[in-house]
């Protein structure tokens, strides 16, 4: 699979196999994914243990990237469906880049386009993907960042604290 390189401004300049652009740390596109159910929880999941990086630890309903020729919020999408078994609307909430090295040598250079949606339905995760699921409070999901960050993704940690104020901004409107 390809990813889609791009510059500080996302602007597409080129494409990269995907391992290749994590083992040389370039700059590509990819997506996260938010979803909150009826009581304002929201669905987090623990990564498959066998995932190439951060394996066992928790992090959003989805994290991928769009393949080249791909807009962004299809792949987002596409692998919804694939990762966690259901569709919803998703909506464009935020971006944001972020740059992590792994104790494997790969390293994420990522500029990250959120998107959030609503879902109450049945959950069907792909085993290869997801070990655990689970919908929680923000409250409860913030308060176990500030104890056990490193059970938690680096973008999750970087991504939270922004869909915390962009939510409530969103009630404040």
């Amino acid at each position: 699979m390809e990813v889609i390189l791009v510059d500080a401004n996302d602007v597409e300049v080129g494409a990269m196999e995907k391992m290749e652009a994590h083992k040389k740390g370039v700059l590509h596109r990819a997506f996260s994914i938010f979803i909150f159910n009826g009581q304002g929880e929201m669905l987090i999941h623990q990564r498959a243990t066998q995932k190439y990086h951060n394996g066992g630890l928790w992090t959003n309903a989805c994290c991928s990237h769009p393949m080249p020729g791909e807009k962004t919020i299809e792949a987002a999408s596409r692998r919804l469906k694939e990762e966690m078994g259901f569709v919803t609307k998703l909506t464009k909430a935020f971006s944001f880049t972020y740059k992590s090295g792994f104790d494997n040598g790969l390293t994420e250079n990522e500029f990250d386009h959120v998107f959030i949606g609503n879902y109450s339905g049945i959950v069907n995760p792909d085993p290869e993907e997801v070990q655990a699921y689970t919908f929680k409070g923000m409250k409860e999901i913030s308060e176990q960042l500030a104890s056990m960050p490193n059970d938690f993704t680096i973008w999750f940690r970087i991504a939270f604290p922004r869909m915390e104020a962009y939510r409530l901004k969103q009630q404040l409107h």
